[in-house]
């Protein structure tokens, strides 16, 4: 072998001794190559997944569809007719869809306070538990819907560049009444 490369001996290894190149191994990227975006986290707006709202509707609807096979199952066990069966499961279902139904707010969505005891599997219910919370937050700080940033600024950087700017501008009214 030479320069000490691969095996010293390849017997009793099961090998040929042959040493390849990992081909598989990622370089990382040259920094402002061809690059159309900025690599810096900071300097990117947050990415945000909007919620699947068939996914969504689709979890409520088969929860109304367990508690309904529940009692299904409960009157079965109890060996109660077939007729009186379909009739409670049916009024069930009903019950639960109008629930269901009354507890939306005005945006279509199901209102859950926040993303409390939801498993990581529960993406959808995730990202609309935070999708709200984004929300509330940004009416408690007085920010558009729609405000972005201007100049790579953050909204809330333009904000208290704007507060200092009316601070220096009283400070200076206040100097010329002086004099």
């Amino acid at each position: 072998m030479s320069a000490n490369v691969g095996l010293s001996t390849p017997r009793g290894s099961g090998t040929s001794g042959y040493v390849q190149r990992n081909l598989s191994l990622l370089k990382p990227r040259d920094a402002g190559v061809g690059v159309p975006y900025s690599l810096d986290p900071s300097a990117r707006p947050p990415k945000s997944r909007k919620p699947d709202q068939d996914i969504l509707n689709h979890d409520r609807l088969r929860e109304i569809e367990v508690k309904v096979l529940e009692l299904r199952e409960k009157l079965e066990d109890e060996e109660v007719d077939e007729e009186k069966i379909e009739d409670e499961c049916d009024k069930l279902r009903e019950t639960l869809t109008s629930e269901m139904g009354r507890k939306r707010d005005q945006g279509g969505r199901a209102r859950r306070v926040d993303g409390k005891g939801l498993k990581s599997y529960q993406v959808h219910e995730l990202a609309e538990a935070k999708e709200r919370e984004s929300e509330r937050l940004r009416k408690a700080l007085g920010l558009k819907p729609d405000e972005a940033r201007e100049g790579g600024e953050h909204p809330m950087a333009r904000q208290e560049k704007r507060r200092r700017e009316r601070e220096e501008l009283q400070d200076k009214d206040e100097d010329v009444e002086r004099s």
